[in-house]
């Protein structure tokens, strides 16, 4: 006999369809995800470029280390750098006195402190003398058009060697050493539109050295100036003339 065929019933093609319920589900709560992570990434582009704006806006223009674009790209700018970007710096610094011949006068290195350039004094003063050279001018100009782009606290510093200076002008080696520091600065400020609070002149005399004064050589590189651009850390640490402005309000 042939064999008959039972006719399926409703329940059973109910039961055989109930998957396309779950999985309806599923691609629904999907493509809900997928509506509220592409909404979160367009709400922070736009918040992203709205804050940069803002930034600029406040901060008077000029170049920004904030790209728009979400690249991790170094430009010169008014958040205070931090010590990767001080790096790159001190690249430019050693490109530029390079490409115009006077590397041998200058110096750099990375320091907890941040990006430190030593000017040796015979690019800079006469011996005994604080009065810029007019070399001494372009060698400044060379430096601080590179630095000049970074917000952090630029400390000018002078040093000498250990040979007791003889002058009714400057007594000691620490009178000699913060005139010259302090020269720089007045350049510095003179010529450039740099915040006056974001500059100070220090004198260390012969006490800061960074060679033993056991050669002729070694006393040349100790008797330097040096552009020393602070650490995002140690600026946030220094004084602004802000700050006080605010405090006598």
């Amino acid at each position: 006999m042939p064999r008959l065929r039972r006719k399926k019933s409703s329940d059973d093609q109910e039961n055989h369809e109930r998957w396309l319920l779950t999985y309806a589900d599923m691609i629904t709560l999907l493509l809900a995800l997928f509506i509220v992570m592409y909404s979160m990434s367009q709400i922070d582009a736009k918040r992203f470029g709205k804050m940069a704006e803002a930034l600029n806006g406040i901060l008077k223009g000029g170049q920004t280390i904030i790209n728009q674009s979400g690249e991790d790209q170094f430009k010169t700018g008014h958040g205070v750098l931090k010590l990767g970007d001080l790096r790159m710096i001190q690249r430019q610094v050693e490109e530029q006195t390079e490409v115009k011949g006077r590397s041998e006068e200058v110096l750099t290195e990375i320091t907890e402190r941040g990006l430190v350039v030593h000017i040796v004094e015979s690019a800079v003063f006469q011996p005994g003398s604080a009065d810029l050279q007019p070399a001494a001018m372009q060698l400044l100009d060379l430096v601080y058009e590179t630095i000049r782009g970074t917000p952090n606290h630029i400390r000018v510093e002078g040093h000498t060697d250990d040979a007791q200076i003889k002058s009714t002008r400057y007594p000691s080696n620490w009178e000699l050493s913060a005139a010259r520091a302090t020269e720089v600065v007045r350049y510095f400020v003179s010529n450039y539109n740099i915040d006056e609070g974001r500059i100070s002149a220090l004198g260390y005399g012969e006490f800061r050295p960074i060679r033993p004064n056991n050669s002729i050589e070694n006393r040349a590189l100790n008797r330097r100036v040096d552009i020393v651009v602070l650490t995002r850390e140690l600026s946030q640490k220094e004084p602004s003339s802000q700050l006080y402005g605010e405090a006598d309000q």
